[in-house]
Protein backbone atom coordinates (compact mmCIF):
# COMPACT_ATOMS: atom_id res chain seq x y z
CA UNK A 1 0.00 0.00 0.00
CA UNK A 2 1.44 3.12 -0.96
CA UNK A 3 -0.34 6.68 0.16
CA UNK A 4 -0.92 8.68 -3.14
CA UNK A 5 -2.06 11.91 -0.98
CA UNK A 6 -3.51 12.92 1.52
CA UNK A 7 -6.05 15.85 2.11
CA UNK A 8 -6.62 19.11 4.48
CA UNK A 9 -9.38 21.08 4.55
CA UNK A 10 -10.02 24.54 5.03
CA UNK A 11 -12.51 27.80 4.71
CA UNK A 12 -9.69 29.83 3.29
CA UNK A 13 -7.24 28.17 0.50
CA UNK A 14 -5.30 31.47 0.82
CA UNK A 15 -5.21 31.47 4.42
CA UNK A 16 -4.21 27.76 4.24
CA UNK A 17 -1.29 28.27 1.67
CA UNK A 18 0.60 31.08 3.68
CA UNK A 19 0.70 28.91 6.53
CA UNK A 20 2.15 26.54 5.05
CA UNK A 21 4.51 28.57 3.20
CA UNK A 22 4.97 29.96 6.42
CA UNK A 23 6.58 26.88 7.75
CA UNK A 24 8.62 26.49 4.63
CA UNK A 25 6.51 23.99 2.26
CA UNK A 26 4.88 26.75 -0.35
CA UNK A 27 2.46 24.77 -2.21
CA UNK A 28 1.14 25.71 -6.25
CA UNK A 29 -2.18 26.19 -6.83
CA UNK A 30 -3.93 23.45 -9.04
CA UNK A 31 -7.16 24.65 -9.74
CA UNK A 32 -10.88 24.16 -9.31
CA UNK A 33 -12.17 20.16 -9.49
CA UNK A 34 -14.98 19.58 -11.86
CA UNK A 35 -17.88 20.39 -9.22
CA UNK A 36 -16.95 23.75 -9.53
CA UNK A 37 -17.47 23.86 -5.96
CA UNK A 38 -13.84 22.81 -4.34
CA UNK A 39 -10.54 24.04 -5.87
CA UNK A 40 -6.90 22.92 -4.44
CA UNK A 41 -3.34 23.40 -3.88
CA UNK A 42 -0.43 21.31 -3.75
CA UNK A 43 2.62 19.84 -2.34
CA UNK A 44 4.33 17.58 -4.18
CA UNK A 45 7.02 15.51 -2.26
CA UNK A 46 10.11 13.59 -3.82
CA UNK A 47 8.57 9.87 -3.56
CA UNK A 48 5.70 11.20 -5.73
CA UNK A 49 3.44 11.63 -2.70
CA UNK A 50 1.47 15.05 -2.35
CA UNK A 51 -0.86 16.94 -0.08
CA UNK A 52 -3.95 18.48 -1.07
CA UNK A 53 -5.01 21.88 0.19
CA UNK A 54 -8.69 22.28 -0.44
CA UNK A 55 -11.49 24.62 -0.01
CA UNK A 56 -14.76 26.08 -1.64
CA UNK A 57 -14.30 28.14 -4.20
CA UNK A 58 -16.35 30.92 -2.51
CA UNK A 59 -17.86 30.76 1.15
CA UNK A 60 -21.70 30.09 -0.12
CA UNK A 61 -20.00 26.93 -2.13
CA UNK A 62 -20.85 24.10 -0.62
CA UNK A 63 -18.48 21.30 -0.43
CA UNK A 64 -19.42 17.40 -1.86
CA UNK A 65 -17.02 16.05 0.80
CA UNK A 66 -15.54 16.90 3.52
CA UNK A 67 -17.88 19.82 4.42
CA UNK A 68 -17.64 19.92 8.05
CA UNK A 69 -13.66 20.03 7.86
CA UNK A 70 -13.62 22.65 5.34
CA UNK A 71 -15.76 24.64 6.70
CA UNK A 72 -14.84 24.44 10.22
CA UNK A 73 -11.16 24.62 9.57
CA UNK A 74 -10.70 20.69 10.87
CA UNK A 75 -7.34 20.11 8.49
CA UNK A 76 -6.54 16.03 7.71
CA UNK A 77 -10.19 14.90 6.19
CA UNK A 78 -9.01 12.20 3.88
CA UNK A 79 -6.40 9.65 2.32
CA UNK A 80 -6.03 8.00 -0.97
CA UNK A 81 -3.87 5.10 -2.42
CA UNK A 82 -2.76 4.63 -5.39
CA UNK A 83 -4.31 1.09 -7.54
CA UNK A 84 -3.82 0.18 -10.80
CA UNK A 85 -7.41 -1.71 -10.61
CA UNK A 86 -10.13 -0.27 -8.88
CA UNK A 87 -12.99 -2.27 -10.05
CA UNK A 88 -10.94 -5.39 -8.41
CA UNK A 89 -10.57 -3.90 -5.67
CA UNK A 90 -14.27 -2.56 -5.22
CA UNK A 91 -15.40 -6.46 -5.92
CA UNK A 92 -13.37 -7.75 -3.32
CA UNK A 93 -14.14 -5.19 -0.83
CA UNK A 94 -18.06 -6.41 -2.22
CA UNK A 95 -17.21 -10.24 -1.41
CA UNK A 96 -16.06 -9.05 1.91
CA UNK A 97 -19.52 -7.61 3.27
CA UNK A 98 -17.94 -3.88 2.52
CA UNK A 99 -19.52 -0.89 0.91
CA UNK A 100 -17.82 -0.08 -2.07
CA UNK A 101 -18.02 1.74 -5.22
CA UNK A 102 -16.11 2.84 -8.33
CA UNK A 103 -14.45 3.38 -10.77
CA UNK A 104 -16.22 6.79 -11.13
CA UNK A 105 -14.34 9.47 -13.95
CA UNK A 106 -13.08 13.17 -12.35
CA UNK A 107 -11.35 15.67 -14.12
CA UNK A 108 -9.81 18.96 -12.99
CA UNK A 109 -8.32 21.73 -14.88
CA UNK A 110 -5.15 23.29 -14.00
CA UNK A 111 -4.70 27.09 -14.26
CA UNK A 112 -2.63 26.52 -17.25
CA UNK A 113 -5.64 24.44 -19.15
CA UNK A 114 -4.44 21.29 -18.94
CA UNK A 115 -7.15 18.51 -18.16
CA UNK A 116 -6.21 16.67 -15.38
CA UNK A 117 -8.63 13.14 -15.43
CA UNK A 118 -8.62 10.01 -13.43
CA UNK A 119 -10.66 8.01 -12.29
CA UNK A 120 -11.65 6.89 -7.91
CA UNK A 121 -12.87 3.84 -6.01
CA UNK A 122 -14.44 4.22 -2.21
CA UNK A 123 -14.07 1.81 0.34
CA UNK A 124 -16.30 1.87 4.08
CA UNK A 125 -19.31 3.69 5.18
CA UNK A 126 -18.88 7.34 5.59
CA UNK A 127 -16.90 10.21 3.48
CA UNK A 128 -14.35 9.01 0.86
CA UNK A 129 -11.18 8.30 2.84
CA UNK A 130 -12.23 8.90 6.48
CA UNK A 131 -11.38 5.36 7.52
CA UNK A 132 -10.66 3.43 5.03
CA UNK A 133 -8.69 4.98 2.02
CA UNK A 134 -10.05 5.52 -1.44
CA UNK A 135 -8.23 4.70 -4.58
CA UNK A 136 -7.37 6.51 -7.30
CA UNK A 137 -6.20 5.82 -10.84
CA UNK A 138 -4.72 8.21 -13.48
CA UNK A 139 -6.23 8.80 -17.10
CA UNK A 140 -4.21 11.34 -18.25
CA UNK A 141 0.26 11.21 -17.25
CA UNK A 142 0.62 11.32 -13.77
CA UNK A 143 2.67 14.67 -13.81
CA UNK A 144 -0.63 16.51 -14.90
CA UNK A 145 -1.89 16.15 -11.87
CA UNK A 146 1.17 16.56 -9.56
CA UNK A 147 5.13 17.16 -9.75
CA UNK A 148 7.50 17.56 -7.10
CA UNK A 149 7.12 20.94 -4.99
CA UNK A 150 10.60 23.34 -5.11
CA UNK A 151 9.73 24.30 -1.65
CA UNK A 152 10.31 20.71 -0.67
CA UNK A 153 11.91 18.88 -3.45
CA UNK A 154 15.32 20.80 -3.87
CA UNK A 155 19.00 19.21 -3.76
CA UNK A 156 19.24 18.22 0.31
CA UNK A 157 15.40 19.08 0.93
CA UNK A 158 14.91 16.74 3.78
CA UNK A 159 11.12 15.53 3.84
CA UNK A 160 10.90 12.19 1.60
CA UNK A 161 7.14 11.97 1.62
CA UNK A 162 3.79 11.36 3.25
CA UNK A 163 4.55 7.84 5.23
CA UNK A 164 1.79 7.71 7.81
CA UNK A 165 -1.49 8.38 8.24
CA UNK A 166 -2.74 8.21 12.08
CA UNK A 167 -6.82 8.17 12.06
CA UNK A 168 -8.99 8.83 14.68
CA UNK A 169 -11.48 6.15 15.49
CA UNK A 170 -14.18 5.28 18.52
CA UNK A 171 -13.61 2.03 18.61
CA UNK A 172 -10.00 -0.09 18.45
CA UNK A 173 -11.47 -3.24 18.21
CA UNK A 174 -13.56 -3.09 15.43
CA UNK A 175 -11.81 -0.26 13.62
CA UNK A 176 -8.73 -3.18 13.69
CA UNK A 177 -10.59 -5.94 12.40
CA UNK A 178 -12.14 -3.95 9.46
CA UNK A 179 -8.60 -3.51 8.07
CA UNK A 180 -7.53 -6.69 9.36
CA UNK A 181 -10.32 -8.39 7.01
CA UNK A 182 -10.23 -6.32 4.06
CA UNK A 183 -5.98 -6.50 3.84
CA UNK A 184 -4.93 -9.49 5.80
CA UNK A 185 -2.43 -7.56 8.23
CA UNK A 186 -1.14 -8.86 11.17
CA UNK A 187 -2.31 -8.10 14.55
CA UNK A 188 -1.02 -4.10 14.97
CA UNK A 189 1.50 -3.18 17.50
CA UNK A 190 -0.46 -1.18 20.28
CA UNK A 191 1.70 2.54 22.54
CA UNK A 192 -0.67 4.41 24.91
CA UNK A 193 2.25 7.08 25.51
CA UNK A 194 3.44 7.94 21.78
CA UNK A 195 0.35 10.35 21.34
CA UNK A 196 -1.55 12.15 24.79
CA UNK A 197 -4.93 11.14 25.00
CA UNK A 198 -4.46 8.16 22.33
CA UNK A 199 -4.14 4.86 22.56
CA UNK A 200 -2.24 3.77 18.69
CA UNK A 201 -2.21 1.08 17.05
CA UNK A 202 -0.03 0.47 14.23
CA UNK A 203 0.24 -1.89 11.31
CA UNK A 204 3.91 -2.46 10.91
CA UNK A 205 4.90 -2.93 7.50
CA UNK A 206 2.36 0.10 6.45
CA UNK A 207 1.37 3.61 6.78
CA UNK A 208 -1.81 2.64 8.84
CA UNK A 209 -1.28 3.87 12.49
CA UNK A 210 -5.62 4.11 14.14
CA UNK A 211 -6.11 6.58 17.16
CA UNK A 212 -8.94 5.99 19.87
CA UNK A 213 -8.95 8.34 22.44
CA UNK A 214 -8.28 7.87 26.14
CA UNK A 215 -11.38 9.64 28.03
CA UNK A 216 -11.84 13.66 27.11
CA UNK A 217 -9.31 15.29 25.25
CA UNK A 218 -8.62 16.96 22.12
CA UNK A 219 -8.94 13.66 20.24
CA UNK A 220 -12.53 13.03 21.50
CA UNK A 221 -13.52 16.39 20.78
CA UNK A 222 -12.35 15.54 17.06
CA UNK A 223 -14.49 12.59 16.92
CA UNK A 224 -17.39 14.74 17.86
CA UNK A 225 -17.07 17.46 15.46
CA UNK A 226 -15.71 15.46 12.06
CA UNK A 227 -16.46 11.40 13.46
CA UNK A 228 -13.94 8.98 12.29
CA UNK A 229 -11.13 10.31 9.79
CA UNK A 230 -7.57 11.35 10.07
CA UNK A 231 -6.41 13.23 12.71
CA UNK A 232 -2.71 13.86 11.97
CA UNK A 233 -0.39 12.93 9.21
CA UNK A 234 3.14 12.17 9.18
CA UNK A 235 5.70 13.04 6.71
CA UNK A 236 9.05 10.67 6.44
CA UNK A 237 12.47 12.96 6.75
CA UNK A 238 16.25 12.06 5.95
CA UNK A 239 16.86 13.03 9.81
CA UNK A 240 15.68 15.74 12.18
CA UNK A 241 18.44 17.78 12.61
CA UNK A 242 17.75 18.57 8.71
CA UNK A 243 14.39 18.65 9.22
CA UNK A 244 14.36 21.44 12.18
CA UNK A 245 16.87 23.75 10.05
CA UNK A 246 14.04 23.90 7.03
CA UNK A 247 11.17 23.77 9.07
CA UNK A 248 9.59 25.12 12.14
CA UNK A 249 9.18 22.02 14.07
CA UNK A 250 8.90 21.65 17.95
CA UNK A 251 9.91 19.25 20.72
CA UNK A 252 10.58 15.88 20.00
CA UNK A 253 9.00 12.97 21.27
CA UNK A 254 9.12 8.88 20.54
CA UNK A 255 7.28 7.06 18.14
CA UNK A 256 7.16 3.45 16.93
CA UNK A 257 10.58 1.90 15.91
CA UNK A 258 12.88 3.80 17.83
CA UNK A 259 12.09 6.79 15.63
CA UNK A 260 11.53 10.45 16.64
CA UNK A 261 8.29 13.12 16.00
CA UNK A 262 8.36 16.26 15.83
CA UNK A 263 5.41 18.74 15.00
CA UNK A 264 5.41 21.56 12.20
CA UNK A 265 4.46 24.05 14.82
CA UNK A 266 2.42 26.91 13.42
CA UNK A 267 0.81 24.38 11.75
CA UNK A 268 -0.18 22.71 15.08
CA UNK A 269 -0.79 26.07 16.61
CA UNK A 270 -3.71 26.22 14.36
CA UNK A 271 -4.90 22.62 14.84
CA UNK A 272 -3.31 21.12 12.33
CA UNK A 273 -1.33 17.89 13.17
CA UNK A 274 1.23 17.74 10.52
CA UNK A 275 4.44 15.87 11.55
CA UNK A 276 7.67 14.55 10.67
CA UNK A 277 9.36 11.48 11.37
CA UNK A 278 12.28 10.38 11.67
CA UNK A 279 15.86 9.32 13.43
Amino acid sequence: MKIDHVSIGWSDLGALQNLFANSGMATEYGGPHSSGNTHMSLLGFRDGSYIELISTVRPDAVASSWRRQIEKDGGPCAWCVEQTNIAQEVDKAKRLGIPATGPIDYTRKRPDGVLVEWELGFLGDGEAGSTLPFMIKDKTPRDFRVGPSASVSGAGAPLRGVGTVVLGVQDLASSTALFRKLYGWEEPETNAEHLEGATLARFEGTPVTLAAPRGQGWLSERLAAFGPSPCAFLLDAVDLDSASRSHPLGPRQPWFDGKRLSWVQPLRDRGIMLGVLGP
